[in-house]
């Protein structure tokens, strides 16, 4: 094994790997790698209930991807770092790799 390679690297790998494991918490990160978001408007894109991705959200917290910036009485949130998105990016162009029939056309937004 790589000596850089700690049991904490591996736990945050893992954890990425937990919070890429749901579906709607991809998508709720690929939403918000476009722009932040309400989580009313998060809801309503994603087509999940606002109990759902308050779930969803808390989980993607706590796994250190997103953060919640308070707006008056509301919060809004955003993807806690600006490398993820270019992160997420690269693991869409990489699902191309892995699986080149996953999308075709103009609609995929994949590379």
């Amino acid at each position: 094994m790589h000596e850089t390679v700690t049991l904490s690297h591996t736990a945050s790998l893992a954890r990425l790997g937990h919070a890429l494991s749901d579906e709607t918490r991809t998508r709720a990160l690929l939403a918000l790698r476009e722009a932040p978001a309400f989580p009313s408007d998060l809801a309503e894109a994603l087509g999940v209930s606002r109990q759902k991705l308050s779930n969803h959200l808390a989980c993607l917290r706590g796994c250190g991807l997103v953060e919640g910036v308070k707006e008056g009485r509301n919060t809004w949130y955003r993807l806690s770092d600006p490398h993820l998105a270019d992160a997420l990016s690269d693991l869409m162009r990489l699902v191309l790799v892995v699986d080149p029939d996953c999308c075709s056309g103009e609609e995929c937004t994949c590379a």
